[in-house]
């Protein structure tokens, strides 16, 4: 699958440690898009490990590498949560 642009939703720890909701990365794969910013964004780096992924609004489970994106995909980022 080749590369696209992915709209990246960011919330709560991980839209601080990016400074924005919202940003557009490539990738083929969950993987990339998290290496991308990790790379790009040198403070989501720590936020990353602790985070849960969802792709078009369903969890992602298991090794990144291994989860293919298409063209109009949605990821959320989503750190924990305090409070209840």
């Amino acid at each position: 699958m080749s590369s696209t642009a992915i709209p990246v939703h960011l919330f709560a720890a991980a839209r601080a440690a990016v400074g924005a909701h919202q940003v557009d990365v490539s990738g083929a794969t969950l993987a990339d898009v998290i290496s991308q910013l990790t790379s790009t964004y040198p403070s989501f780096a720590a936020v990353a490990p602790r985070c849960s992924f969802l792709v078009d609004g369903l969890a992602a489970h298991g090794d990144p590498a291994s989860v293919p994106l298409a063209p109009g995909t949605r990821i959320d980022v989503l750190p924990p949560f305090a409070g209840g």
